[in-house]
């Protein structure tokens, strides 16, 4: 299996979006659409990456950081590549673009529900941090793009 890494562009969007839709990221409708990656792209043109095999996009890292975190936002792998090491792969390169641009800590958020996206976290060196509460605030309507969304 040859598989090549790169950084992320615009182009390989519609690729991505749908490996984050097959793999059950939660996506919403403004955040996640074209533009929104676009925008989060010129921001962070450095720290998001992509794993390729016979031209075709089987995981993905949009990672980026505000100037002082880094925070990875959607992290995913084919089901059909996944136990081959890339997901590893894409964290190494993006935990090396954030510490090259002077990052010293990472965030991510993993649904609860996600048994083997948090075993992968938790190999990776992530711990769970159970003294935070994690709170958001839309400031517009977003729709959410997660059939197995409920709120809580």
């Amino acid at each position: 299996m040859d598989i090549k890494y790169r950084l992320m562009t615009i182009e390989d969007y519609e690729q991505a979006y749908a490996l984050w839709i097959l793999c059950g990221n939660g996506l919403n409708d403004k955040d996640d659409s074209r533009e929104g990656i676009e925008k989060y792209l010129k921001r962070n043109p450095t720290t998001s990456f992509v794993a390729v095999c016979d031209e075709k996009i089987v995981g993905v890292l949009l990672c980026g950081h505000d100037g002082r975190r880094g925070i990875i936002q959607h992290a995913c792998v084919s089901p059909d590549f996944r136990r081959f090491g890339i997901g590893k792969k894409l964290v190494e390169l993006g935990l090396d673009a954030l510490k090259d641009e002077g990052i010293t800590k990472v965030l991510l958020v993993a649904f609860k529900k996600n048994e083997g996206g948090n075993a992968f976290w938790e190999s990776q060196g992530f711990t769970l941090r159970e003294d935070l509460n994690y709170r958001n605030k839309a400031l517009t309507e977003l729709v959410r793009i997660d059939p197995d969304y409920t709120k809580e």
